[in-house]
């Protein structure tokens, strides 16, 4: 009897001691997994900040293109207010000429001196192109904005998935408008669960893959396509480039696995893009053909579950 209570106490102990073992591991787990959470955003972030150094100069240009013919316009419509204010004061000076019976000869030929009708004609075209600059300007700010929010809160909401990718289109504009065209499909897609700015940043790694793909060689043409069936939405984007050789295409999604010069990409962009794509329950699929171009699609399910 007394051996018994002796191995039972014994299992009791050994039941103990595995359970602070088990608590234990459970703990450093749960550490590991923060930390994994932690780095996964830290790395999300740092590519995004990447990117965005990387457009930085295209995103300038871009706006300092429509600055730059604001500015013009505004030093001609300087001038071109002097004329009007020249004008006007030779009108008053006339309307006290004409209470006199004087001719007004002076102000006809200062009238046609400062050509009036083509201020008239231009003016509202300046005017209409400085506001279209502006405009342009702000679109731009915010598309950038929306595009490299922090997202800290990890918060799912709603989003037109449209939206974005025009947003990003914007945003890389100058990359793209000099090597190929960009052809959308659009189809009918609900707004998507999703952490936005993330989905923005896999679209943007995809195309600016699709872009460096299509070469310099000859114009390329790029697609990107959008449908919804069954509660997902899935987006193509396809390029007509050199194509994925055999031995790289398992190798496309390692992180830091980049056939990029160095110093002209992280190898991070396909690997965090996978990384993003799976935490929103989706997946990404690649179909390639070497001299033909390449095409990934992105599925997401349209509501997100733990």
């Amino acid at each position: 009897m007394q051996q018994a209570e002796l191995k039972m106490d014994s299992l009791e102990q050994a039941v103990q001691q595995r359970t602070r073992e088990l608590l234990l591991a459970n703990t450093r787990l749960e550490t590991q997994i923060k930390d994994r959470k932690l780095l996964e955003s830290q790395l999300i972030q740092s590519e995004k900040l990447a990117s965005i150094g990387q457009l930085a100069a295209g995103v300038a240009h871009e706006i300092n293109n429509p600055i730059g013919f604001i500015f013009s316009n505004f030093s001609t419509l300087e001038s071109y207010l002097d004329k009007l204010f020249e004008i006007l004061s030779a009108y008053e000076n006339a309307e006290q000429d004409m209470e006199q019976g004087l001719p007004i000869d002076q102000v006809k030929e200062l009238r046609e001196r400062l050509e009036l009708k083509y201020l008239k004609e231009d003016i509202p075209v300046l005017m209409r192109e400085s506001k279209d600059g502006v405009l342009r300007v702000s679109k731009i700010i915010q598309d950038l904005k929306d595009f490299s929010r922090v997202n800290d809160t990890q918060t799912w909401e709603l989003a037109d998935i449209h939206q974005g990718i025009e947003s990003t289109l914007n945003i890389i504009a100058s990359e793209i408008k000099y090597t190929a065209d960009i052809v959308k499909e659009y189809g009918v897609i609900p707004e998507v669960e999703c952490l936005p700015s993330q989905i923005n940043q896999v679209v943007m790694n995809i195309v600016l893959n699709a872009v460096h793909a299509s070469g310099t060689a000859k114009r390329g043409q790029i697609t990107i396509r959008t449908r919804s069936d069954d509660g997902q939405v899935w987006i193509e984007i396809e390029d007509k480039g050199s194509g994925i050789p055999d031995d790289i295409l398992p190798r496309i999604f390692d992180p830091f696995f980049t056939t990029k010069p160095a110093g002209k990409g992280t190898g991070l962009g396909l690997s965090l893009s996978y990384g993003i794509v799976q935490k929103h329950n989706g997946h990404i699929d690649v179909q390639t053909k070497i001299g033909t171009g390449t095409m990934f699609r992105v599925t997401l399910p349209v509501k997100h579950t733990d």
